[in-house]
């Protein structure tokens, strides 16, 4: 039984200390960090795929793009955007692959 004790105090402590060396504002930056890629992964869809996915992703001349993250993993998106598909263009010579990525991560969440 005391050993018991032993290791949850050990336990609490560890948390404790763990948890007053968290620096808060690390914290926030993190949701901030993500909403602003996110914002310029928008902004380069809106201005190199939106003519044929349309804005709300329901596809206008190319396809639909709704849910395209539980049909292709981000490489997948990675690797159609670099190489193009029937009837798309190539955008490696537009995008770098940071922005391809950032792209596919966030079609893979809409």
């Amino acid at each position: 039984m005391k050993r018991d004790s032993v290791v949850y105090l050990s336990l609490f402590l560890c948390f404790a200390v763990i948890s007053a060396c968290s620096d808060p504002d690390s914290m926030e930056a993190a949701p901030k960090a993500a909403a602003q890629a996110d914002e310029q992964a928008a902004a380069l869809y809106k201005k190199h795929c939106l003519s044929c996915h349309a804005a709300d992703l329901s596809g206008l001349v190319g396809p639909s793009l709704e849910q395209v993250g539980t049909k292709l993993t981000e490489e997948q998106i990675v690797e159609i955007m670099n190489d193009g598909a029937p009837g798309m263009p190539s955008f490696a010579k537009m995008l770098s692959q940071d922005e391809m990525e950032a792209v596919a991560g966030w079609l893979s969440k809409n």
